[in-house]
């Protein structure tokens, strides 16, 4: 639905106050019209939604002292001032500090429909960004899993829901949708919060090292293990622990991690001591551990184990109306952190906002707007790939689509060569073949943090 923008309208000419009032309604506008400007700042809101047009010759408060006032009242609120010759040089001064137009009498109608059109939109615009700014602020304040649409709505009640208990959980969603963020929700809002969050990327670490992340050992385990060392599991002892990439956990683990979750306890490498962990375990996998033919080596009964409460969190291409509010939080940090302005939200970011596929989620969209904070990156993120036409024969084109579609994975996921990988569903070997075939340099897509 559409709504009507308002306009303001001042002039103390009565007969010319109502042609121009009919003219702007003809053209679609909603006008209040107002005999003076007392009247019209005794009305009119400081947040008014639209553009002023106002005469200036008038009786007491006349239209360049009622610019004056308003822009005191909101330097973002566009005014037109409405001029006789005599006045142009005036206008143009206002002009200068900060008027939005002026229209010299007599005007023709389309003259001034157009400029309080542009106006408007400036106006809309403006506002739009306000609102976006506050809604980002309000909502980190209450929460870190920012979004206004329905099933984030929904997410967050069930997040509520199920904080302050200690059951385990499985988290299911692509690669950047925010599977940690909601691991450390249940965390804050739970009362182990006092306690340690613990977070562990199963696919980061080789299958030699990952038992001792997790369980500990003690002095002369194994070669190397020169010292005692708690393990992560131990560590989130009256905590939560979060394993991330679990799907890529090795079998022998599993094994061991099932035995924790059924009784609470580890036994480090290098002794036989049993040790009570007291504990809440989250975990997060980007593929459904409750299909077989995905699952793979994943154990059955670990994932029945962990799937009493399993919570899905929606790609960003699935909830695209959260996507400027979450561009408006993320452009704020990054403005903070980098030390730049804070970068209005245009309408081709918003034609971007609709038409890109996010495969990186949250993830990529946070990077997105760092770089448009940082001036790399203009009102549109890197492009979707162009279909294979132009010049050249079919292998040459075809040759250059798939160089394209290799630099938007690796836009999408920052470089990192795993994630590019398994977007792109090519083997390593292959994948870094192609780079150096087609001359791509993956360091230049790694946003630094």
């Amino acid at each position: 639905m559409t709504t009507v923008m308002p306009v303001a309208l001042i002039d103390d000419d009565k007969d010319l106050r109502r042609a121009t009032a009919q003219t702007l309604e003809l053209a679609g506008f909603s006008v209040f019209a107002y005999d003076g400007a007392k009247a019209a700042l005794t009305d009119l809101p400081a947040d008014f939604a639209g553009p002023v047009v106002t005469d200036i010759r008038m009786p007491e408060i006349d239209g360049l002292q009622l610019f004056a006032t308003l822009k005191g009242m909101d330097a973002d609120l566009p005014v037109i001032l409405m001029t006789g010759h005599g006045d142009i040089p005036m206008a143009v001064q206002a002009i200068q500090n900060g008027a939005y137009d002026f229209i010299a009498k007599p005007f023709a109608a389309d003259r001034l429909v157009q400029s309080v059109r542009r106006a408007g939109e400036k106006r809309r615009l403006v506002l739009e960004n306000r609102m976006l700014r506050k809604a980002a602020e309000d909502a980190q304040e209450n929460s870190p899993l920012i979004g206004q649409t329905p099933v984030m709505e929904n997410l967050r009640k069930i997040l509520r829901h199920i904080a302050d208990t200690d059951v385990d959980v499985l988290v299911a969603g692509e690669t950047g949708s925010g599977k940690e963020v909601v691991a450390q929700i249940l965390h804050q809002w739970s009362h182990r919060r006092k306690g340690n969050f613990v977070a562990l990327n199963c696919g980061a670490l080789p299958e030699t090292v990952i038992e001792s992340e997790l369980f500990g050992h003690e002095a002369g385990a194994f070669t190397g293990a020169q010292k005692r060392r708690t393990g992560r599991i131990e560590h989130a002892s009256g905590g939560t622990l979060f394993l991330d990439e679990i799907e890529s956990m090795p079998v022998a683990t599993q094994v061991k991690m099932l035995r924790v979750l059924e009784m609470r306890e580890i036994t480090p490498l290098g002794t036989n001591e049993v040790r009570p962990v007291d504990l809440r375990v989250v975990a997060a996998a980007k593929i459904d551990l409750g299909d077989p033919e995905l699952r793979g080596d994943f154990r059955e009964d670990l994932y029945y184990r962990l799937n009493v409460v399993t919570i899905s969190i929606p790609p960003l291409r699935e909830r695209r109306d959260d996507i400027p509010l979450l561009f408006s939080h993320f452009a704020a940090r990054a403005a903070e952190r980098f030390r730049r302005e804070v970068p209005e939200l245009s309408p081709e970011m918003r034609r971007h906002f609709a038409s890109h596929a996010w495969p990186g989620n949250v993830r990529e969209l946070s990077h997105y707007a760092e770089r448009v904070v940082l001036g790399v990156e203009g009102g549109a993120a890197a492009p979707v790939p162009a279909q294979p036409t132009g010049g050249g024969t079919l292998p040459e084109r075809l040759e250059r689509y798939e160089a394209e579609i290799i630099r938007e994975a690796l836009t999408a996921n920052d470089g990192d060569v795993r994630s590019t990988i398994e977007a792109l569903g090519i083997p390593r070997k292959t994948f870094y073949d192609k780079l150096q075939r087609h001359g791509i340099n993956r360091g230049g897509y790694t946003v630094r943090k």
